[in-house]
C-alpha cells in the first residue's frame, strides 16, 4: 500500500512539474523569460495571451508581445512579434533548460500587460494534441511540397535528357547516312581514277608497239 502511493504521488509529482500554468504582468519596454528543463525528444506545447483589461473592448494598442523559445544551445524553436496570443509545439532535440522571453515594445505612457502562460511538456502534453498535430501538419505539408518540387524538377530534367538523346540520335542517324554516301561517292572516284590510269597506261603501250 505504501509503494502504491508513493508511485502515485512520484507520478503525480511528475505530471505537476511538467506542466506550469501562470499569470504575470509585464511592463512595457521590459522583458521576462521562463525556463523549463526538459528532456530529449519529449513533446512540449505552449499558449500564452494577454489578458483583456476592458472586456468586451478590442486590446489596445499598446498590448502586443514579441515572444522567443530558445534552447540552451541557443535554437530557436518558435517566434512571434507584435501579437496578442500564440501557441507552439516541437519535440526536443536536446536535453535541458528552454526559455520562453516575452517581451512588451516601449509605449508611452508606460503600460502594464497581464499575460497568461500555459507550458506542458512529457505526459501532460498529450493533451494538447491537437496543437502538435496541426503544427506536424504543417511540417507535412511543407516536406510534401519540397518533395514534389524535387520530383517536378527531375521530371524536366529526364524529358530533357530523353529529347537530347533523340536529337543526338537523328543526328548520328543523319552522320552516318552522310559518311555512307561520302564513303560510295570516294569509292566511285577511286575506282574512276583507277580505270583512267589503266586507260592511260594501256594507251601508253599500244603506241609503244606500233612505233
Amino acid at each position: 500500500m505504501n509503494r502504491l502511493l508513493f508511485s502515485v504521488l512520484l507520478a503525480a509529482g511528475l505530471l505537476f512539474s511538467a506542466s506550469h500554468a501562470l499569470r504575470f504582468d509585464l511592463q512595457s519596454g521590459h522583458t521576462k523569460c521562463i525556463a523549463e528543463d526538459i528532456k530529449s525528444n519529449s513533446m512540449t506545447v505552449g499558449k500564452y495571451s494577454i489578458v483583456n483589461p476592458s472586456e468586451g473592448h478590442p486590446l489596445p494598442e499598446s498590448h502586443k508581445l514579441t515572444v522567443r523559445v530558445t534552447s540552451s544551445y541557443g535554437n530557436s524553436y518558435h517566434s512571434a512579434e507584435k501579437v496578442e496570443s500564440g501557441q507552439f509545439a516541437f519535440t526536443t532535440g536536446e536535453a535541458g533548460d528552454y526559455m520562453a522571453c516575452f517581451w512588451a515594445p516601449d509605449h508611452k505612457p508606460e503600460a502594464t500587460l497581464t499575460v497568461e502562460f500555459e507550458w506542458k511538456s512529457g505526459v501532460a502534453a498529450r493533451d494538447w494534441s491537437k496543437v502538435a498535430k496541426k503544427n506536424q501538419v504543417e511540417a507535412m505539408e511543407f516536406e510534401l511540397k519540397q518533395l514534389q518540387e524535387t520530383i517536378s524538377s527531375i521530371h524536366e530534367e529526364m524529358f530533357y535528357l530523353r529529347e537530347r538523346e533523340e536529337e543526338m540520335h537523328k543526328l548520328n542517324q543523319a552522320t552516318n547516312a552522310n559518311m555512307a554516301r561520302l564513303s560510295f561517292l570516294s569509292l566511285v572516284v577511286c575506282l574512276s581514277v583507277a580505270g583512267l590510269q589503266l586507260w592511260h597506261l594501256k594507251t601508253f603501250f599500244e603506241k609503244k608497239k606500233i612505233i
